[in-house]
């Protein structure tokens, strides 16, 4: 029996996966994304006619995607042929099927929070380091959705001024439009542009991950990507005080960076009070599809 599906919207490809009621995948389905708009939502189309012919009839599908949903119902998406088009209408409307949508950075963590690291744990924050910075908060294992929209926007928070100018950074724009956010500092390009300030050295985000322990210039440039991370991780403890943070994105892969990012941490938190766990996530792959199905499952039943 399938319970729910999940859809993973990425820039090269979008899976869809189907899970039974004690969520187990059942089957999974992958294409390419297509780089035209219409054809997009034909592909996304095709693939909720497959789930539920797989299912027998309909059922809660979720599609998590990067980038967020303004007020007026146009997407704004970095890595999607979408911006400024009603993506989730337009999915529902050629379905003739609901779904629910969700960012894939929320997904992760509402899957992280119920069957990942953050399993047993009250709340439950993702921080997801890639190509991008984002994240999400799950509370007893289920989202929160706000007025706004923008909760876990995370990397569009400010960097720290003390530690721009303490290592002569350059303010930098943001690819939201605005100087000063974090994302440009701790993202896989901004530690690339990490190493290029601080050292002069062109090095890939792999060539300093690799290099870290042995080389001077990449232990400099991952001390200064630690400090910078940190703060802000400080600031989602002073905000939100989670029980836990689960990282998440390419950057996540880099060995020791869960004990390098909370000896930061500590160092960088006010004296005398303590800093919650930094572990990685543990649903890879499988993460963003299950959150998204999660998400649809939880508005289905009014929750």
């Amino acid at each position: 029996m399938i319970a729910a599906a999940g859809i993973d919207l990425g820039g090269t490809k979008c899976e869809v996966q189907l899970f039974s009621p004690d969520w187990r995948l059942v089957d999974k389905r992958r294409d390419p994304t297509p780089g035209d708009y219409d054809a997009m939502v034909a592909m996304l189309v095709a693939q909720l006619a497959w789930a539920r012919e797989r299912a027998g009839g309909p059922v809660p599908v979720g599609v998590g995607a990067a980038g967020l949903v303004r007020a007026d119902g146009n997407a704004a998406t970095a890595n999607l042929p979408a911006t400024g088009r009603p993506l989730p209408a337009d999915i529902a409307a050629a379905a003739g099927h609901p779904i629910t949508y969700v960012n894939d950075c929320r997904a992760l963590a509402l899957s992280e929070s119920v069957f990942g690291a953050g399993r047993g744990y009250g709340t439950v924050v993702s921080l997801i380091l890639g190509t991008g910075v984002g994240g999400g908060v799950a509370f007893a294992g289920k989202l929160r959705h706000g007025p706004v929209g923008t909760g876990g926007e995370f990397g569009h928070t400010a960097a720290s001024a003390a530690v721009v100018v303490a290592h002569g950074l350059p303010i930098r724009r943001c690819g939201c439009g605005r100087l000063g956010c974090v994302e440009p500092y701790i993202s896989g390009p901004g530690l690339a542009r990490l190493a290029q300030d601080l050292t002069g050295r062109q090095m890939s985000p792999e060539t300093i991950a690799a290099l870290k322990a042995s080389d001077a210039d990449a232990s400099r440039v991952w001390s200064v990507w630690c400090e910078l991370t940190a703060e802000l991780l400080l600031t989602l403890v002073q905000t939100i005080d989670p029980d836990i943070i689960v990282l998440g994105g390419g950057l996540s892969r880099v060995p020791g960076v869960a004990g390098d990012l909370g000896a930061a941490l500590r160092r960088t938190q006010i004296a005398g009070f303590g800093a919650p766990p930094i572990v990685l996530a543990e649903g890879g792959d499988a993460s963003g599809a299950r959150g998204a199905a999660l998400a649809a499952m939880h508005e289905a039943k009014g929750g």
